[in-house]
């Protein structure tokens, strides 16, 4: 049996029905606050355009630099590109990922992974095992 996602008890089809004041009630305080203050003016385009790309379902994903906007119920199903400070980072929007922010699905910092020891390295340095 496939279990049935639920943020706060309700179901996606639920919180997709709710208005953006009734979604804020069951978000944590700091998301709330920043959804009752609203969102800037293009802030507002952007959401409108991931909203119509969830709804056209395209494949082509809606490019942005807004790492900082709320992830909300209506945006769920849509191809996002979130800027990681190099590149973009493609992912589509998922129920589990309501409340979030889209910063924190396109990370910014990699791990580092050295080789060999590169020019101006001691003689005693090329003889650490990498293993």
């Amino acid at each position: 049996m496939a279990r049935i996602f639920k943020y706060r008890g309700k179901t996606i089809e639920e919180l997709q029905k709710l208005t953006l004041q009734e979604f804020s009630k069951l978000v944590p305080a700091r998301a709330r606050r920043r959804l009752l203050r609203g969102f800037s003016p293009a802030e507002k385009k952007f959401v409108f355009d991931v909203l119509n790309a969830a709804k056209n379902k395209d494949k082509n994903p809606v490019r942005t630099h807004y790492r900082d906007v709320i992830i909300t119920p209506q945006m769920v199903g849509a191809l996002v590109a979130v800027h990681a400070g190099k590149e973009f980072v493609t992912f589509e929007i998922t129920a589990e990922q309501v409340g979030h922010r889209m910063g924190e699905f396109a990370l910014t910092r990699h791990r580092v992974q050295h080789g060999a020891p590169g020019i101006g390295a001691t003689k005693s340095s090329m003889f650490i095992p990498l293993k």
